[in-house]
């Protein structure tokens, strides 16, 4: 018999807030978390806007020295989990630690730790070069760390598939609980890219939104008027179980990974297949993973960054997947207030998808002020409404044709 798996504790540090309370007040505000940056001098840059995390301080969670030492991807990614174990009643360590693991998606991992290495090693020498400087800067890096931290020593794994790595890899953790490699895993996802290289890069590949004056209007997924996302850094993990471990210990569910599916689009190294057909592939095959038809979808978070081609390629792919009834189901962008946190997006978005099936209220995609023809679906524009929403589907899609869906439903005994 196949195990089931359920969602028992979540923990979020996000451009909203420093927990998944923060920011859940935030998404069903309609607030955005995009200002303008201020982890490093953008002002020679022609976009200088991103979402940061504010406040966070990393002492909270390591001493002075220990810190110093760790990436502030794998700094998020600590705060993150220290709440999702409290969250689940778990304490300061996993219940049978060898029976416990971790499973992440980090789409870049410690950049600037690199970064600071090299300026080092050039200006004063290889005998000055911390030897942490490599060490912090790869992707496994904060898999690494919680597990250190919250003693999960069993399965362990990092999926880097770019914007989907969070997605992947919560779905990749639920499957390794059912085939019985684990009965408790932190899977999740951490990012922390909010640095001069990936500024750049997005900047010459005219892939950023440019409204530096006004930054919470920037991001506008589906509106006609977008031209970018905005880059973004944040982690959420979230305690998945059996269900059979969830209830020996009496733990409070939220809900129950029901399937997942990764597919390649097999296309461009940037841009999205135009007639999303590997998007639509990831959906269907997430479907079935699940057992479920397409028709029992209740709403899609979608991946949603705010691109001209990105948005009008999804719709093209959920249409595929949903015909007629994808005039019926609502989606909405949590990107649209977050920005894009690359390999910590899935994991964000998953921990919104339960968020509003608990709470019975879908959050809205913000700016969505002018529509786009070709984005004729109901994105839930500028006002959170209420739902009853029993299955959910979550998407983001990446570079390099990355494409992963979960499925998720409210439990139910």
């Amino acid at each position: 018999m196949t195990r089931r798996v359920v969602v028992t504790g979540m923990g979020a540090v996000t451009p909203l807030g420093l927990t998944v309370a923060e920011t859940w007040a935030g998404l069903v505000a309609g607030r955005s978390g995009i200002a303008l940056i201020t982890l490093f001098d953008a002002s020679s840059y022609p976009v200088r806007i991103a979402g940061e995390v504010k406040g966070f301080d990393p002492t909270k969670f390591l001493d002075f020295k220990e810190a110093r030492r760790v990436a502030r991807c794998s700094q998020l990614a600590i705060a993150a989990g220290a709440e999702a174990m409290a969250d689940a009643g778990l304490g300061a360590s996993a219940p049978e630690p060898e029976r416990s693991g971790v499973v992440m998606g980090v789409a870049a991992g410690g950049l600037e730790m690199a970064f600071a290495g090299y300026d080092v090693m050039k200006s004063r020498g290889i005998s000055r070069l911390s030897p942490f400087a490599l060490l912090g800067s790869v992707a496994n890096m904060p898999a690494h760390h919680i597990g250190v931290a919250y003693r999960c020593l069993g399965h362990s794994a990092t999926f880097s598939t770019a914007c989907a790595s969070s997605t992947q890899a919560i779905g990749e953790a639920a499957e390794a609980i059912r085939r019985g490699a684990a009965d408790l895993i932190l899977a999740g996802g951490a990012e922390a890219f909010v640095n001069e290289l990936s500024l750049a890069s997005f900047l010459v590949m005219r892939a950023l939104a440019t409204d530096n004056e006004h930054p919470e209007a920037a991001c506008k997924p589906f509106d006609l008027r977008r031209d970018g996302f905005v880059t973004s850094e944040g982690s959420a993990v979230l305690v998945l179980e059996s269900l059979e471990h969830a209830l020996d210990r009496g733990a409070r569910i939220y809900a129950e990974i029901l399937g997942g599916a990764s597919t390649t689009d097999g296309f461009h190294v940037a841009q999205p297949d135009p007639d999303g057909e590997g998007a639509a592939r990831a959906m269907r095959d997430a479907l079935q993973s699940a057992g479920i038809s397409a028709e029992e979808v209740d709403y899609i978070n979608t991946h949603g960054p705010g691109t001209p081609l990105g948005d009008a390629s999804e719709t093209k792919a959920v249409k595929a997947v949903f015909g007629d009834h994808a005039y019926r189901i609502p989606l909405n962008s949590t990107k649209s207030m977050v920005g894009h946190a690359y390999g910590a997006a899935g994991a964000i978005e998953a921990m919104a998808c339960i968020k509003q099936m608990v709470e019975g209220i879908l959050h809205p995609t913000i700016n969505l002020e002018v529509p786009d023809p070709e984005c004729d679906l109901d994105y839930v524009p500028n006002q959170a409404r209420r739902a009853n929403l029993r299955t959910v589907l979550s998407n983001n899609f990446g570079l390099g044709g990355q494409n992963a869906s979960l499925v998720i439903r409210r439990y139910e005994p």
